[in-house]
């Protein structure tokens, strides 16, 4: 079974998953991040560009053919999920669970304080603990989480 840490209080969803990959590359780790929203996985791929100036996070759709030295896959739906190189870690950016979400060591979830993104954190929660999973919450504001 996986372990599962949820970060609550991001006060931007997707510049905290920035961080969040940004530190996975400066520590030299792999990270896979699954979304199937196109829009908010093109708006994720936007970020890594330019959310911080001073550095460059080395990223490809899993269907890239660099894909296999990206430090950053994403991967936009259970096919390309699957066909990705494997990294241990997950990043979910999605309001469902990942499919076969017992494949990785870790998965992260980060989790906004806007009220349909809690509604959906509680739901993914409530999978993952039922399937077994090693579920634990994290407050961002808090400083104690470093994933």
């Amino acid at each position: 079974m996986s372990r599962v840490d949820f970060a609550y209080g991001a006060a931007h969803r997707l510049r905290a998953a920035c961080r969040t990959a940004a530190r996975h590359v400066e520590a030299g780790h792999r990270l896979l991040v699954y979304c199937t929203d196109p829009r908010r996985l093109r708006r994720f791929d936007g970020l890594l560009w330019d959310f911080d100036p001073a550095s460059f996070i080395p990223h490809a759709y899993a269907h890239d053919p660099l894909a296999d030295q990206a430090d950053v896959i994403l991967a936009a739906d259970a096919d390309a999920l699957a066909a990705a190189p494997a990294t241990g870690w997950l990043l979910n950016l999605d309001l469902a669970c990942p499919p076969d979400a017992g494949q990785f060591d870790r998965i992260l979830e980060i989790v906004s304080g806007h009220e349909a993104d809690r509604e959906a954190a509680r739901s993914r929660w409530a999978q993952y603990r039922d399937a077994g999973h090693d579920v634990r919450g994290h407050q961002l504001s808090a400083g104690t989480w470093e994933p």
